[in-house]
């Protein structure tokens, strides 16, 4: 497969190569040195200063532990909990550190309006469409500290892994920590990867959304310092065909590796979510006076829904099919009354959109025949977003186990249940994903957690994919 992936670069670069090795050899630079480095990296060597050993490729591990715990301590939740909400205060002391970690590395630095963050080291083709890689730090209240920092901090200590290794990328290599991947504020999952392929809908959408304390987006972005006097957010926008390839390396949150007792996971799918919001309108009343043949209760029939969301997803015969009603909400709330609204919001995923849409559909046949039997209204069904899901591009996919093959490290292909920023980004570029193990598989909890040694090996393989991807 290494070499598979090898020969497919090869060709683009073989007049060059012979030409730059007829020219090593005559300013005296050793032949046995350059085949070495090639050996090494899968690729012809154009450039001098590819490393000619992977002993070359060292993780500073005291260093990135340190990052991610002093992360950590931008928090409104006491340790060991995160919590990182878009626009808060805790959020923009992180995005800070981030933007001085990315100026450390000697990386350019901009933001976008909605504050996405970009580090971008320069390759000696720069005109050429760049590599990126990257991930998000906002974090769900009481959450861990490694979900998407990893990708994050993961991906600057990356590029100090290659500059220290003395590499230099043909391509430039580019670093984006996205805004918002979490819907924890304004219940919009994935937000600034979203923007940046291009979403017109979300777009629009972003003029009139506010949080549940009635704060605007827009107010809240330019609170943070973004979205400074426009309220035309196409700027986010990104061209396709911007960066040449995606990778996002991120915790598994999934327990597969650890049982499996395996380094790495190469992603070659991502599920794709979509959420529903239902609400039902009964007639409420005393819970004491009202007999049970004379309710209307709503509270039963969102119930019954919940447990109908679980019947269709089982029904479809695939592990690969998931549902969960996440919300579940009564109205007026108290135990001595019977429910008059109710109130659900549910995900279902899957990485067949047509399996998963059957389900959407079986769902929504379930709850009007539910409002009639139990002579209720239905008073909303609607689909908030349905998404499709991402394939990763085989060319990522290769360099991804080539990496990992040429690093000794076990691994193994595998798809993503849980969505990410990656989803989007392969809307806008050929796109993949690396796991690493986490503790248990847990994640969205304080208790996330993954080694130094498993941060580390994911570290190396997306540093070696990275650089085998710019020299594409």
């Amino acid at each position: 497969m290494a070499l598979r992936f090898s020969l497919l670069v090869l060709s683009p670069l073989l007049l060059l190569c012979c030409c730059h090795g007829i020219k090593a050899h005559k300013d005296g630079e050793d032949p046995t040195t350059i085949k070495t480095m090639q050996d090494f990296s899968g690729y012809p060597i154009q450039e001098p200063h590819f490393p000619n050993s992977l002993s070359l490729l060292s993780v500073d591990t005291l260093s990135l532990q340190k990052q991610i715990d002093e992360l950590s301590t931008f928090s409104d939740t006491p340790a060991p909990s995160v919590t990182r909400i878009l626009y808060s205060e805790k959020d923009v002391l992180a995005r800070s550190f981030i933007k001085n970690l990315m100026g450390f590395a000697g990386l350019s630095v901009r933001e976008d309006a909605v504050g996405n963050i970009f580090g971008r080291w320069d390759g000696y083709e720069p005109e050429l469409a760049a590599v990126s890689t990257g991930s998000h730090i906002d974090a769900i209240p009481y959450s861990g500290k490694y979900d998407g920092v990893v990708g994050v901090l993961g991906a600057i200590e990356a590029i100090n892994v290659l500059q220290r290794s003395g590499f230099k990328p043909k391509r430039s290599l580019e670093v984006i920590m996205f805004t918002s991947e979490e819907p924890t504020r304004f219940g919009i999952s994935c937000l600034g990867s979203r923007l940046m392929a291009g979403s017109e809908a979300l777009e629009k959408a972003l003029k009139k959304t506010v949080d549940s304390k009635n704060i605007s987006f827009l107010d809240a972005a330019r609170s943070a310092g973004y979205a400074k006097g426009e309220e035309d957010l196409s700027s986010v926008f990104l061209k396709k065909g911007i960066y040449s390839a995606f990778v996002e390396l991120h915790i598994e949150q999934g327990p597969i590796l650890e049982e499996e007792g395996i380094s790495i996971g190469i992603v070659t799918a991502i599920a794709a979510p979509a959420s529903i919001k239902v609400d039902f309108e009964g007639n409420g009343g005393h819970a004491g006076a009202v007999l049970m043949p004379n309710r209307n209760d709503a509270g039963l029939a969102a119930a019954e829904l919940a447990l109908a969301v679980e019947k269709h997803v089982l029904d479809s015969e695939s592990i690969d099919t998931v549902g969960t009603v996440g919300i579940l909400e009564l109205h007026p709330g108290a135990i001595n009354s019977i429910p008059s609204k109710s109130h659900l919001e549910i995900d279902t995923r899957d990485i067949d959109e047509d399996r998963r849409n059957t389900v959407i559909e079986k769902i929504h046949h379930s709850a009007l025949a539910i409002a009639q039997k139990r002579d209720v209204k239905l008073s909303e069904f609607k689909i908030v977003n349905q998404d499709p899901p991402a394939l990763s591009h085989d060319s990522i996919i290769k360099a991804m186990e080539a990496s990992s093959q040429e690093l000794n490290l076990a691994h193994k292909l595998m798809i993503s249940r849980a969505y990410h920023d990656s989803l989007f980004m392969a809307r806008i570029s050929p796109m993949g994903m690396i796991f690493i193990p986490c503790y248990k598989g847990y994640s969205h909890k304080p208790e996330e957690f993954s080694s130094n040694e498993d941060i580390a090996n994911g570290v190396k393989v997306l540093a070696l994919t990275l650089a085998k991807l710019s020299l594409y």
